[in-house]
């Protein structure tokens, strides 16, 4: 079986080198700075580790959403009306319009490999905050991608919720590579985590039975809550710490494959 890389960028910015292909995972490429939302904003802190010319060409961009400028700022908005295929939500499509493809909840659109064999990429549920706030944080979605002889990836992108997860491993599984957006992310607007606390995603990595999982989308924010550290604490205390693949921006890790590496720098 072929290998999946991941180099994390930084937030929830990855590039997924899957069949051949180079997938970009929610492009955020702005500086620090603030971004109003309403009567407050969000602040950005650190910026990526690389830019979008050392990232270079992708085939494919996965947008979980388009309303929140921690998963889709300045630059990035510039990055998906140029790239060639972007998959995202139906409210997306709506509001970007060219070149994005509504991709619904389970259904499937296949991208060309290399090779002329699909890579699958089938749409799933994200809940992005506690039961009942869907009106207030709006429509996400999560990737769940796979074709012959390669391995089983799930993207979460922003979600909160372990019954969500079930769902995913219960029309999807097994899963092989799992990339959770965590960071507890919180906001006063919402009592209750927007995305995944660490204790959670430990528990995602055990409903999934996972072999490995990649934390993704836990630092460069303030509204993040739970930084990368609390993540090797919380698999360790749930006996899943060698599940765990923690890379730093600027890091890859290439897993499942005969070429499996640990983390490196990019």
């Amino acid at each position: 079986m072929s290998g999946v890389t991941v180099l994390l960028i930084g937030g929830p910015t990855t590039v997924i080198e899957l069949g051949g292909l180079r997938l970009l995972t929610d492009p955020t490429f702005d500086p620090p700075g603030r971004y109003p939302i309403g009567q407050r904003a969000l602040v950005k802190t650190t910026g990526p580790a690389l830019s979008e010319e050392q990232v270079g060409h992708v085939d494919a961009v996965l947008l979980s959403h388009d309303q929140h400028a921690d998963n889709l700022d300045t630059s990035g908005r510039a990055l998906v009306a140029a790239c060639p295929v972007v998959l995202t939500t139906r409210s997306a499509t709506d509001r970007l319009g060219s070149p994005c493809t509504t991709l619904a909840c389970w259904e499937q659109i296949d991208l060309p490999r290399p090779d002329g064999r699909p890579l699958h990429v089938t749409g799933v549920p994200a809940q992005h905050g506690p039961d009942g706030t869907e009106h207030l944080t709006g429509e996400v979605t999560g990737f769940v991608l796979s074709g012959e002889d390669l391995p089983t990836v799930y993207v979460s992108g922003d979600n909160a919720s372990l019954d969500v997860v079930r769902q995913v491993v219960a029309r999807c599984g097994p899963i092989d590579v799992a990339l959770l957006f965590a960071g507890a992310a919180r906001t006063p607007l919402i009592d209750g985590p927007l995305t995944l606390t660490s204790t959670d995603a430990a528990e995602a990595a055990r409903i999934l039975d996972a072999r490995h999982v990649v934390p993704a989308h836990t630092e460069g924010w303030e509204h993040f809550t739970e930084g990368p550290g609390m993540f090797e604490e919380a698999f360790t205390r749930g006996g899943l710490r060698d599940r765990l693949v923690a890379i730093a921006p600027g890091e890859r890790a290439t897993l499942c494959g005969d070429d499996e590496t640990g983390a490196g720098t990019a």
